[in-house]
């Protein structure tokens, strides 16, 4: 008999790319919300530099406004001397830099770095 050779995906690969697959989205299933969260620090910037908070509040007031907003958008990250309130004559600089420590699997973890900052520069 003349038989043809079988081609295709074996049991060993289908596995090894579902193990990979899984581990994708395990990895994306712990990250997106750090990524999230840092979305809403920089909402809540551009809406203090867009309510024209930078130019007519105090330091302790942009800091006090700053974490009644994170309260409501439920930022947990965030720690009073990660935020930096900085003013010059009419102009005032908010920064937020702050780093998140997911952890994976066992002893690996995901180190994540954020920084974001705005300022009354140009309104």
């Amino acid at each position: 008999m003349n038989r043809k050779k079988q081609q295709g995906a074996t049991l060993i690969g289908m596995v090894f790319i579902a193990g990979l697959v899984v581990a994708g989205a395990i990895l994306t299933a712990k990250l997106v919300p750090a990524y999230l969260e840092f979305m809403s620090v920089k909402k809540i910037l551009n809406v203090m530099a867009t309510s024209g908070d930078l130019k007519t509040m105090s330091p302790k007031e942009l800091m006090d406004s700053f974490f009644k907003r994170a309260d409501i958008d439920n930022i947990h990250n965030v720690k009073p001397e990660d935020v930096t309130v900085s003013r010059e004559g009419n102009e005032a600089t908010v920064s937020v830099d702050y780093s998140v420590k997911v952890p994976v699997a066992a002893n690996l973890s995901a180190c994540m770095d954020f920084t974001a900052s705005t300022s009354a520069k140009g309104e």
